[in-house]
């Protein structure tokens, strides 16, 4: 396993040379995160001038009997198309990614606007999918927010962690093949289960470098905040900010890649067998 997670940084080097070579890239993320508190700050101010935040405000500090009198129906309608809708933005701007990733794999010269088009051609499946993905995510919560056995919830936590393993190579197989979102999960598994037998790695290695990469861009801001504390604030979110849009950007290049693998295809810029040595289908018996 150490190994393999070895292979796996290795191929983080080399999206990291993908990225150098075409920096639009970490544009999508930043678009997607303005997108994101876009959708977050109409829905609030919405929520707002309905008094839809204040019963929602009030009802956390109220049993749950008068908890279910205060918040309207409409209030729960607002929270669900926000939940949708952060879904659908994030996984837009994923899909424009990973777009522009496989056309640089492929020996194009992708930019922003190849990246949008791309995925806008395809916002009918995309936002099929965001409807999938954003009700499993919610049911998961609700079930683990009304669990009080601890085991219980840990398992939904297992649940939740096997549907993102399985869905790892959805949106690729939607910008790329002519599938619709049930099509794109079913091919999903199926790619996972017969070629990435060890595919488990490469979230737990990516896990890593997010906690690194926020910890590092942390560093100034704190230095900074205990000298000025508003400038920590202010330059804190500009550098894990940019720490996050890089890693993201760096995860969409290695999702790529790994799907051209995945296709029998050989990405360019990718030592094929460094892919080959890293994510060969585990053999029976191995874990």
């Amino acid at each position: 396993m150490f190994s393999t997670i070895g292979h796996t940084f290795e191929l983080m080097k080399t999206s990291w040379g993908v990225l150098k070579k075409d920096r639009e890239l970490l544009w999508f993320p930043v678009f997607s995160a303005i997108g994101v508190a876009i959708v977050i700050g109409l829905l609030f101010a919405i929520g707002s001038a309905t008094g839809a935040i204040d019963r929602l405000s009030e009802s956390t500090a109220t049993n749950a009997g008068e908890a279910a009198e205060s918040v309207q129906g409409g209030d729960v309608v607002l929270i669900v198309v926000a939940f949708f809708l952060v879904y659908f933005v994030t996984i837009f701007f994923n899909a424009a990614l990973v777009s522009a990733a496989l056309e640089r794999l492929r020996g194009g010269d992708p930019n922003v606007s190849s990246g949008l088009s791309h995925a806008l051609a395809h916002i009918h499946t995309i936002l099929g999918w965001a409807i999938i993905t954003a009700s499993v995510s919610l049911i998961l919560q609700l079930a683990r927010a009304n669990q009080r056995n601890a085991f219980g919830r840990i398992l939904l936590d297992i649940v939740g962690g096997v549907w993102e393993f399985l869905t790892f190579f959805v949106v690729p197989i939607l910008v790329s093949e002519n599938v619709g979102p049930f099509g794109a999960v079913r091919r999903s598994m199926s790619l996972v289960r017969k070629t990435w037998g060890r595919q488990i790695t490469a979230n737990f290695g990516f896990f890593i470098v997010y906690v690194i990469a926020v910890l590092i861009a942390a560093i100034p801001a704190f230095l900074i905040g205990l000298v000025v504390p508003v400038a920590g604030i202010v330059v804190g979110l500009i550098t894990v900010g940019f720490a996050m849009a890089v890693v993201q950007a760096l995860e969409g290049i290695f999702k790529a890649a790994l799907y051209e693998y995945a296709m029998g295809e050989r990405p360019q810029e990718f030592d094929l067998r460094t892919l080959q040595t890293a994510y060969r289908p585990a053999r029976e018996g191995e874990y």
